[in-house]
């Protein structure tokens, strides 16, 4: 079987500018999903993250009232509203409260084998962002969660507490890039002998006292700038990715995703962290070399200059696809 790939493509973004405003969540790559999934009538689509509805409300549209879109969510609290914005639609969909690691298992609850097309958006809604409440976010004083299903597993200040300090140095350094998490993780140890660590404040403010932000200097009024990112912000990815076990649900999702594509189906994935990015570059490379997909995305598509204007959240998107072989294609 041939093995196709392709190159970057570019398709034009939402109009919009600004940041997304609160109580708001944009979906990225909106057109770009819908060009490489190209949803029709009568077809079956899986939306493994389906947050609040917005890729899931386009799909919908577009496979009709002959076709079946299967959603689910880790989180629990995007499914009333995601519902309803489906509702709205009057058209057939089901819901699930699942993590997109378990998306075989609801299929064939469903007694569904195979779908048209698949997608896995493995970004963070705005709205959990902006939770207080849900810990994610270091800009927001709030209690250390950081689960996407708050009924289950343990929490942020759980594994900080119980977690060796070699253990979060290396979560820190592989999953988040932090040249200083030798550091971090030492000073997080000392102060948990003393005190739990239980609040978003409580870890930025040792993060930044062990990991101090160094200006970098460069040309133009003012001089000074700050680093791209901030440790903080490297070290809140790092144990949300753990405290979820992230790459280890992607990576079961890749392993059954070529027997959940009918002939002909594509599945798209959109990820965040550069982590998430090798997991998924790397099955797809391998897949197309032991022919079990007929073709895919060489490089990675990302948002135009458009988007990133329009929902700076959308930055450091990358979409990767696949598509299955044609039942008439032959070796």
């Amino acid at each position: 079987m041939a093995r196709k790939f392709h190159r970057k493509r570019h398709y034009p973004a939402p109009p919009g500018t600004g940041a997304t405003p609160k109580g708001e969540h944009l979906p990225v790559l909106m057109n770009e999903v819908l060009s490489t999934l190209n949803p029709q009538p009568g077809q079956t689509i899986v939306d493994c993250t389906l947050g609040f509805a917005g890729h899931a409300s386009e799909m919908l549209q577009r496979i009709g009232a002959t076709g079946m879109l299967i959603a689910t969510d880790w989180d629990a609290d995007h499914l009333p509203r995601a519902t309803a914005n489906l509702q709205a639609l009057n058209l057939p969909f089901q819901t699930h409260h699942s993590n997109f690691a378990g998306v075989q298992n609801v299929l064939l609850g469903q007694g569904i084998l195979q779908v048209d097309g698949l997608l896995a958006d493995l970004g963070m809604s705005s709205m959990q962002i902006d939770d207080a409440e849900r810990g994610f976010s270091f800009l927001r004083d709030g209690p250390l969660d950081m689960r996407m299903d708050r009924t289950r597993g343990r929490t942020a200040a759980e594994l900080l507490q119980s977690s060796s300090q070699e253990e979060l140095a290396t979560w820190f350094h592989e999953l988040g890039d932090e040249p200083a998490a030798e550091a971090i993780a030492s000073a997080i140890v000392q102060e948990r002998a003393n005190n739990p660590i239980l609040t978003t404040k409580q870890l930025r403010t040792i993060i930044d006292a062990a990991a101090p932000i160094v200006p970098l200097i460069g040309p133009g009024f003012p001089p000074v700038r700050k680093q791209k990112l901030l440790p903080a912000t490297r070290v809140f990815q790092s144990l949300r990715i753990v405290v979820n076990r992230e790459l280890a649900n992607l990576q079961q999702l890749l392993r059954v995703l070529p027997t959940l594509l009918k002939p002909g189906g594509t599945a798209a994935i959109i990820s965040f962290h550069s982590g998430e990015d090798r997991i998924v570059k790397t099955a797809f490379r391998d897949g197309l070399r032991q022919g079990l997909y007929a073709e895919g995305s060489d490089d990675p598509i990302r948002p135009s200059e458009e988007e990133k204007q329009a929902n700076p959240r959308s930055r450091s998107a990358k979409l990767r696809w696949v598509r299955v072989a044609k039942e008439q294609e032959t070796e």
